[in-house]
């Protein structure tokens, strides 16, 4: 409530037009909604890092697909094309309080968004407070790697690489005697040899990532944002260049290629000119008179993003402050039963009209 009586009082201070609050005037004032696009880019970066024992990997265990050195790469992987919603400080409208429409009914959230008009109250259900359970993740450290004696005991990287190695076809060879039950003294519950097997596995993991190095997978998210003004559709905050050895980086870097962001009108809606407007105030027994109560008719545009002549994605978003002001008629608001409207706060546009 504090937030919307202060932005009274902008309007009152910075907008001399009709739509100023004289004093001792009974009225509230309204602004229609303005959009903001926004394309969110998500992509992974893999992190490679090679193995101590990478030189080893394919002559002692036969692989032969070991990181040969560090590096990182990216990978776009998705886009998201979405809006969010701000007032238009250039369309502010009042509604002045009279005996035929009670201003009281007028529903405006925090930000000055029409919401509603003769809403039912919103009511809470009470339940009892219950205190918040603390919920506490313990995290169990990482099990130290248990190497034998000639592991240890290895003087070079060759000697070193040989040890681990037997040791791995080690723990291969006590893995099969306890699955085939071989081994005397193997576990003979079902749980215990499972963590058994699953040390086993463990230690075989972090012995071969010596010889294989390790990758990680990281998802990352890039936004970028446009806030249409005027006839300017196409002032995104900053241009994107994406590159898989850099990720989102500058145009100084030659690897990289630009992100292309392209809009295109579906509808567009040009506020009438104010001789229109009174024109249209004038009797017309085929006009409806227009009440003080105006919604806002978004106009919607089409957003293309590409990328190395490929198009990632294609989306119709409206855009309020491309939309036109629409008066309700007065006749609406007249007879024993007042409608019930709700408005579109994000667009300013009707959802439903009931009486």
């Amino acid at each position: 409530m504090k937030t919307f009586l202060m932005m009274l009082l902008t309007v009152a201070l910075t907008n001399l037009s009709d739509n100023y609050i004289k004093p001792e005037e009974s009225a509230v004032v309204y602004y229609s909604p303005s959009t903001t696009i926004q394309v969110d880019f998500v992509f992974t970066e893999e992190t490679c890092e090679k193995g101590i024992y990478a030189d080893y990997a394919e002559p002692l265990l036969g692989i032969t697909d070991a990181i040969q050195e560090n590096q990182k790469t990216y990978t776009l992987t998705d886009v998201n094309i979405y809006t969010s919603t701000d007032v238009d400080l250039n369309r502010v409208h009042k509604v002045a309080a009279n005996k035929d429409f009670p201003i009281q009914l007028l529903s405006i959230n925090e930000r000055g968004l029409l919401t509603g008009y003769n809403l039912p109250p919103v009511t809470k259900e009470h339940r009892p407070k219950t205190p918040k359970q603390e919920t506490v993740s313990k995290i169990e450290p990482a099990r130290p790697l248990q190497l034998p004696e000639e592991v240890v005991d290895a003087k070079t990287p060759s000697e070193k690489a040989h040890a681990i190695a037997r040791y791995i076809f080690h723990l291969r060879e006590v893995r099969t005697y306890l699955l085939s039950g071989e081994v005397e003294h193997a576990p003979t519950d079902g749980e215990a040899m499972r963590l058994v097997l699953e040390e086993l596995d463990n230690q075989e993991r972090q012995l071969i990532e010596l010889f294989i190095g390790t990758k990680t997978i990281v998802t990352k998210h890039e936004t970028i944002q446009c806030r249409p003004m005027g006839d300017d559709f196409k002032r995104w905050d900053r241009d994107l260049y994406f590159s898989k050895e850099n990720g989102f980086t500058t145009e100084e870097n030659i690897d990289a290629e630009k992100i292309e962001i392209r809009t295109e009108f579906q509808h567009q809606f040009r506020q009438p000119e104010e001789t229109q407007k009174k024109k249209s105030n004038k009797k017309n027994p085929d006009v409806s008179e227009p009440s003080q109560l105006v919604y806002n008719l978004p106009g919607n545009a089409r957003v293309f993003v590409q990328y190395r002549s490929q198009q990632l994605k294609s989306k119709v978003v409206p855009v309020a402050q491309f939309g036109m002001d629409v008066p309700l008629s007065k006749d609406l608001f007249t007879g024993a039963t007042l409608p019930s409207i709700v408005f579109n706060e994000k667009t300013g546009n009707i959802i439903s009209i009931s009486k």
